[in-house]
């Protein structure tokens, strides 16, 4: 059975297209969107989505997060959602994703770790909005 947040509804993954944009003043109507996901409750990530973001943040902002202030942000915001760390079976699934599917590996990675997680909606806008794959279905955010 799917995982649920305290009020029943279905948990959601977050892709980490979703956590970049609460940063993005280039696209305000986006990053209000993201900022309303985050503070809300029920959705969870992964480790990959805490390394990609990490690496954003650091490097591609516009005005890159201080080492002092993304450490808070992986302490505070990231890491108590942070419920999929590596393993062999995560790898398996997203090889079979890959395979299946023909998403590029990392996008594999996302789903694979959204559905070991028992997850029931992942927020991405990278892949194809309604699009279920197996229990999970995928939404755009920002539509």
């Amino acid at each position: 059975m799917p995982a649920r947040s305290r009020g029943g509804a279905a948990k959601t993954f977050l892709d980490t297209n979703v956590i970049i944009y609460a940063f993005d003043p280039a696209a305000p109507a986006k990053q209000a969107r993201a900022a309303d996901i985050i503070r809300g409750r029920g959705w969870v990530v992964s480790w990959q989505v805490i390394q990609e973001f990490a690496n954003v943040a650091l490097h591609r902002f516009e005005v890159p997060l201080g080492a002092e202030d993304l450490s808070d942000y992986l302490e505070w915001v990231l890491w108590p959602r942070c419920l999929v760390f590596p393993s062999p079976e995560i790898h398996r699934k997203a090889i079979a994703i890959h395979d299946e599917l023909g998403f590029r590996f990392y996008d594999s990675l996302i789903v694979a770790s959204a559905l070991c997680a028992g997850m029931e909606v992942l927020f991405s806008e990278d892949l194809q909005h309604g699009q279920l794959i197996g229990p999970l279905r995928v939404e755009n955010p920002f539509l």
